[in-house]
């Protein structure tokens, strides 16, 4: 597939459709109707496509060149009803199961972390109950927020609950600051998830964790990567609606990303960047370089070592 067609898509790929039998489809979800703070991420994916106009396509360090071993297409935005958030659960899951059931994996980019949810619903009728490594500041485990069941802190609850997601091969990495009770995160830990919290993370790589990880799922588990960028610190990614202090570092997320390579990855998203909340895109730049060490990480990317 030929590069640089434009500056409004993913890393100036043409637009694709399903039609054109991808490898893998880049999707945009722009919602932001399932925030519980700050609203803005319908900007994410407009935004991040701009920035994605930096992202060269050759890893220098992982040898990796994704564009050389996939046929990618920017299949564009998912049309969301922008009044009515349990009316676009269903149209993401609907635009999903085309895509998925065509055989073609995707990439996708938020939107607020409830897009997760219908994404791997439509996943699990192609491949069943997932393996999960979740990047995130909040375990979005909650049963409900301001009585409802579904939001972006309740969504991997959800998923656990449909079976959507193995909870023994559940993996949540970068969980901090305050809760709401002290047994925030125990519901994860009881359906036999490893939550990693950021202080265990703080001085060190993660690329032993990430074997471990790697290890504990194996080579042929089906496999779905989610990071929000809240995961990260502030002071590399504020434009995001819930930031909190304490996070990963830039590299450290870079190490999560790479870490996954060996896994039979079948999809993966980047969710919460909101652009209004920082006005010198650097946020929008980092998502789109960290989606680009995503593609790197599918099984078959060619890698030139």
């Amino acid at each position: 597939m030929p590069r640089f067609a434009g500056p409004g898509t993913m890393f100036r790929l043409p637009q694709g459709s399903v039609a054109e039998e991808l490898d893998i489809a880049i999707v945009g979800v722009p919602l932001d109707i399932g925030t519980s703070n700050r609203a803005g991420t319908r900007f994410g994916p407009r935004e991040i496509r701009g920035e994605s106009a930096m992202v060269r396509p050759y890893g220098m360090y992982t040898q990796a060149a994704p564009f050389d071993s996939f046929q990618i297409g920017d299949v564009g935005d998912v049309p969301l009803n922008t009044f009515n958030l349990l009316d676009s659960i269903d149209i993401i899951e609907r635009f999903f199961n085309n895509v998925v059931s065509a055989g073609v994996k995707t990439l996708s980019i938020g939107g607020d972390h409830t897009i997760s949810l219908p994404i791997l619903r439509a996943i699990h009728k192609k491949h069943g109950a997932v393996a999960l490594v979740h990047v995130d500041a909040h375990a979005d485990i909650n049963d409900v927020m301001f009585g409802e069941k579904i939001a972006h802190g309740t969504i991997f609850r959800r998923a656990v609950e449909e079976g959507l997601v193995q909870g023994d091969r559940m993996f949540q990495i970068g969980l901090r600051t305050t809760g709401y009770s002290a047994e925030d995160f125990d519901w994860s830990r009881d359906q036999g998830a490893r939550v990693v919290p950021a202080e265990e993370c703080w001085y060190r790589s993660l690329t032993p964790l990430m074997d471990e990880i790697r290890a504990k799922i194996g080579p042929d588990t089906p496999t779905y990567l989610t990071f929000d960028i809240d995961g990260l610190d502030p002071s590399v990614a504020p434009g995001t609606g819930t930031p909190e202090p304490g996070g990963l570092t830039a590299s450290q997320g870079i190490e999560v990303i790479r870490g996954v390579w060996g896994l039979n990855l079948i999809g993966a998203d980047l969710v919460e960047v909101a652009p209004p909340y920082d006005t010198s895109g650097n946020t929008s730049l980092l998502a789109a370089n960290l989606l680009f060490e995503m593609l790197c990480s599918f099984p078959g990317c060619i890698r030139r070592s």
